[in-house]
């Protein structure tokens, strides 16, 4: 088992090597300085596409902008959010927490982008229903349909052996262990027939059940963290000063944490956003092809905000409560960690229950979400048939991911995100100008009629 972890630990290094972290987070920092700090400036307009009435009544879709949003965030709020964190606090320090804020940062601005180009260049299918991702802005924008079928593949990949099955499982599994002494076996049963359920009636199915289930957990889990951060409100000062003092000094001076190096610092903090909030992976844009809508730019602006809640709202939720805590510098880590510092900041019984539900519900929706994107993905690559096949392997990975390693889930996760990124990210440098055009042209023409724009047909 050691050389096996081995193995996947040189391959993980050699993916997440200083060549993707530049082009994520570079690819971010120019669409952020070409659409002049879009994420920042037209934030308040977004919520407001969100929040709003219209939710494409008569508009070309499947779902409406909220459900799309909802689906996506069910695929990105999930272990990312409370194991993720931990595990890079872990490994890099509390200054992981503040590359965590960096990445997603300029990640809204890619988000933006690549769901832009999901609504601008989806298509029906056979079936009637919208299809659209990077692999048709890469093969209908970009002209490369082997980039487009690479995509594919590797997102099938991650559905099946990434941050789809074994994370969420694994760690559903050992959250019902822990906390309510559930056999790993009886967990694995009621949760495949779960997803078997939801799964079974396609995107509407998972749409609904995600506008339902997400907004609830998130307001649940933030509340939770906020009461935390309240009863240790003394330490919060000097915690977020060791979050931004740390991620420049590669080391953390407290307890017998060794210290981590600035690079691990920044790639454990990188790393761990992207698994949670995926932006430049080209998941999100899947879901984002499917809302009814009319404006490629607006879907944008909605779709961005899933990394500004999932990122900078809840996984800072997270980090703030493992630092106050102090519980990051002690022996634990992954969920067991969380818990701990719920504990120390709550009650002992009650802190458990709240992370143990908490990922119940976030893994499961995550669950559920990466297996629509991977079905978009295998419906891409083989068609309609394929699709019954691919679910059965999908809820036999399900059923069988809770009986795998933590260490070695994260590392298969972490090297086929990475894998998945680099299609994606080629397509949004090469269609940066489509981007750009039409976001131009769309606040232009709000300006030039001194009111709000009106929807721009895709």
């Amino acid at each position: 088992m050691s050389s096996i972890q081995s193995a996947l630990t040189a391959i993980d290094n050699l993916v997440w090597g200083p060549p993707l972290l530049i082009l994520l987070v570079g690819t971010g920092v120019y669409l952020t300085l070409r659409l002049g700090l879009l994420q920042l400036v037209r934030l308040p307009f977004a919520l407001k596409l969100v929040f709003g009435r219209d939710q494409g009544q008569g508009k070309q879709g499947d779902v409406s902008s909220f459900g799309a949003l909802c689906t996506a965030l069910s695929a990105t709020i999930g272990t990312g959010n409370i194991v993720g964190v931990a595990t890079a606090i872990k490994l890099g320090g509390p200054g992981a927490l503040f590359w965590m804020w960096m990445a997603a940062l300029f990640g809204m601005a890619t988000k933006y982008a690549e769901c832009l180009l999901a609504v601008k260049y989806r298509q029906l299918d056979s079936n009637g229903q919208m299809a659209g991702g990077p692999m048709y802005y890469l093969e209908k924008g970009l002209g490369s349909r082997w980039l487009a079928k690479l995509f594919a593949l590797f997102g099938i990949g991650v559905a099946f052996f990434g941050i789809g099955t074994f994370p969420q499982v694994n760690a559903i599994s050992d959250a019902m262990s822990l906390s309510f002494s559930v056999p790993r076996e009886a967990t694995a049963v009621v949760l495949t027939l779960l997803v078997a359920l939801v799964t079974l009636g396609g995107i509407k199915s998972i749409s609904s059940v995600a506008s339902k289930v997400v907004p609830f957990m998130a307001l649940f889990y933030i509340a939770a963290c906020l009461g935390v951060l309240v009863n240790s409100a003394g330490a919060l000062p000097d915690a977020i000063a060791l979050v931004v003092g740390s991620a420049f000094s590669g080391h953390a001076a407290t307890g017998g944490f060794v210290g981590a190096s600035i690079m691990l610092a920044i790639q454990s903090g990188v790393a761990r956003g992207v698994f949670s909030n995926e932006s430049g992976l080209g998941s999100a844009p899947i879901a984002a092809a499917a809302a009814k809508t009319d404006s490629c730019v607006e879907q944008g602006l909605v779709s961005m905000t899933g990394t500004f809640i999932d990122t900078l709202i809840i996984c800072t939720m997270t980090g703030l409560t493992l630092v106050v805590t102090g519980v990051w510098s002690g022996d634990l880590s992954g969920a067991a960690m969380t818990s701990a510092a719920f504990a120390q900041g709550l009650d002992a019984h009650l802190g458990q229950y709240l992370v143990s539900i908490g990922l119940l519900f976030f893994a499961f929706t995550t669950i559920l979400g990466w297996n629509y994107y991977g079905e978009r993905c295998t419906h891409y690559l083989f068609g309609t048939r394929a699709i019954k096949p691919y679910r059965f392997i999908y809820l036999g990975l399900v059923a069988g991911g809770a009986f795998l390693h933590l260490d070695m889930i994260w590392l298969l996760a972490d090297i086929v995100n990475g894998l998945m990124a680099v299609p994606n990210l080629i397509g949004l440098i090469g269609l940066r100008h489509v981007v750009i055009a039409e976001t131009r042209a769309y606040f232009k023409r709000g300006s030039d009629s001194e009111a709000e724009p009106e929807p721009q047909t895709a």
